[in-house]
């Protein structure tokens, strides 16, 4: 990933406002620590942190076409840029960068361009033959980006909020899935799937055409200048894609560079969940694995550089960040500047435990819908700007748009929890991937259910969170938190905690709007509440692997041969609020 920062139009073409905007785009270094850049056209600035992946050598940025009348600044992957380069051909490129594409293709095809983009990315494209500019985000919104408006009818476009916090007189969230155009003088949505309607799809379940798109997710990610490897909890997930990745990797360019040996990274409390199971697949897919410890301590010590990079003050989204925000600084100390993760499976597939209570196929396949509209403002922000707060890049393969249109064109029936079927929550994953001859995991990694990454990392993460908001939070802050923070109020002393830190950090009205909750939450409430009123009765989020809703779950479900997972003692029970995210009752 890198860092972007645009000013469009802003009526100032001064050395200090020269000078401003490097000092805004410094605050992404982070991002991109290889190098940086600044274009300027009158009262145009793009400016650009890289974070070089693909050919380190030349493919600094802004980029050009050939005339250099077009400029482009870009925060992204191009998978199929090789592809699109053929049909340039009579195009001239200055780089061998994936994103070299894309002032090109805007040349040939105009703003439609972007739907031919396969890959994740944030842009701001200027013509400079009108002054007219583009900017887009990718289709999931797996790359962050943010726009804002100056007082002096100004455009700015920022990689995160810290590049537009003092200098906009109002900023939100860009949203996914759109453009920007200043020709059109405002946004619109470029991708606009089948799915996207919520329309129930009615496709039958081909466990090997999943198999095969997956498979090519993950293969296109494999696209890599330097060295990279697999973020690996021991989970469906990540196990799937470091199978895969493993499978593959002898016949990238990246084996001929540094060679066929997969490194695979996890993190946790000493005794945590995700450090035994990783360690088995590990063993099992023979990669070079790398285990990193933290105490309770070392997290609750990192909260604030947590809050300053995720810039969310949504307490689930802290608590998974924190481990894996300490996780990505030991990768890159090792040289690793990429890594695959799992995110977006659960999301697709109906694979939170309070699925189980879906009523019917056409309220499940909603749900799985607004999930993963709804992923941007959580686990994409979590992956994306935990790793890059250090340098590092996260790949998403789940959310491959070739992907997400094979699995959200089947039937719904298939993805539902049926357990006088033995179908335990993403059974069609599962199932794809269940082969007898030449099995991708073992039996008890397919069928292990689910862990919250917060509670995957150790049981004692959260309850120690809780016990230091505590101490600084008192019950008469909590009975005043409603006129302190009218907005999307804390409940909890943890989350007022966060609220806290957050507000130090961002306290414009803008930036409290950016993060999810109010009327969103109520809604998602509501639906959890409408398939089982007893997810209502406990609003603290948590990802507790409950003991008794695990066995419940498994009960008639795990094929036979599979061993089940191990019971845990003293684990709360749970029920479900929000987003789907258990919580402790």
């Amino acid at each position: 990933m890198c860092g972007i920062l645009a000013l469009l139009g802003c009526s100032d073409d001064s050395q200090a406002k020269r000078v401003r905007v490097l000092e805004l785009s410094r605050r992404l270094k982070h991002r991109g620590p290889d190098w940086s850049g600044l274009f300027q056209f009158g009262d145009c600035y793009l400016a650009h942190q890289r974070l070089a992946i693909i050919d380190p050598a030349s493919g600094d940025q802004p980029l050009f076409n050939e005339d250099k009348t077009v400029v482009v600044t870009v925060n992204g992957e191009i998978y199929n840029h090789e592809e699109l380069r053929k049909k340039l051909s009579h195009h001239k490129f200055r780089t061998g960068s994936d994103c070299d594409v894309i002032a090109h293709l805007y040349e040939e095809y105009g703003e439609d361009f972007v739907d031919m983009l396969d890959g994740i990315f944030a842009f701001v494209l200027l013509d400079t033959r009108d002054n007219s500019f583009i900017v887009a985000r990718d289709a999931i919104g797996v790359t962050s980006l943010y726009i804002g408006w100056g007082l002096d009818g100004s455009i700015w476009i920022s990689s995160e909020l810290k590049g537009l916090n003092n200098d906009c007189e109002h900023f939100e969230t860009f949203p996914p899935g759109h453009l920007y155009s200043s020709k059109a003088g405002g946004m619109r949505r470029w991708y606009n799937p089948v799915w996207f309607s919520e329309t129930i799809p009615s496709a039958p379940y081909d466990p090997l055409a999943l198999r095969r798109a997956f498979e090519n997710a993950v293969i296109k990610r494999l696209m890599t200048d330097v060295p990279f490897g697999v973020l690996l909890s021991g989970g469906l997930d990540s196990s799937l894609v470091a199978s895969i990745t493993a499978r593959h990797l002898s016949g990238t360019k990246a084996a001929k560079q540094w060679g066929t040996k997969l490194h695979s990274f996890c993190v946790g409390l000493e005794g945590s969940p995700d450090l035994k199971a990783a360690k088995e697949v590990a063993a099992y897919l023979g990669t070079v694995h790398h285990e990193f410890h933290f105490t309770v301590q070392d997290g609750i010590d990192a909260i604030e550089d947590v809050i300053y990079h995720v810039e969310t003050y949504d307490v689930t989204t802290i608590r998974a960040s924190t481990p894996m925000f300490l996780m990505s600084r030991k990768i890159k100390s090792l040289g690793v500047k990429m890594v695959m993760s799992g995110e977006g499976s659960d999301e697709i597939f109906g694979g939170y435990l309070y699925f189980h209570k879906a009523p019917n196929k056409e309220e499940f396949h909603e749900e799985t819908c607004r999930k993963i509209k709804a992923l941007y403002l959580y686990d994409c922000l979590r992956a994306n700007k935990s790793t890059t707060a250090w340098g590092l890049e996260a790949r998403v393969p789940f959310l491959d748009k070739e992907f997400i249109n094979v699995a959200m064109n089947i039937d719904p029936e298939y993805k539902k929890i049926k357990r006088d079927e033995g179908r335990i929550e993403k059974w069609v994953l599962r199932k794809a991937f269940d082969d007898e001859e030449r099995p991708y995991l073992p039996k008890h990694i397919l069928y292990r259910q689910k862990e919250q990454f917060s509670d995957g990392v150790g049981y004692s993460w959260i309850d120690g969170l809780k016990a230091h908001a505590a101490k600084h939070v008192t019950d008469k802050m909590i009975r005043n938190a409603a006129h302190i923070f009218p907005h999307n109020t804390p409940n909890t002393k943890e989350g007022y905690y966060y609220r806290m830190i957050f507000e130090r950090f961002y306290p414009q009205n803008s930036a409290r709007l950016t993060v999810p909750g109010g009327a969103s939450v109520a809604c998602s409430t509501a639906k959890a509440v409408e398939w089982d009123e007893s997810w209502s009765k406990n609003l603290d989020p948590s990802g507790r692997a409950a003991l008794g809703v695990h066995l419940s779950a498994y009960d008639n479900q795990v094929p036979s041969g599979v061993v089940q997972p191990e019971i845990i003692s003293n684990v709360p029970q749970i029920t479900v609020n929000t987003l789907g995210l258990e919580i402790q009752s």
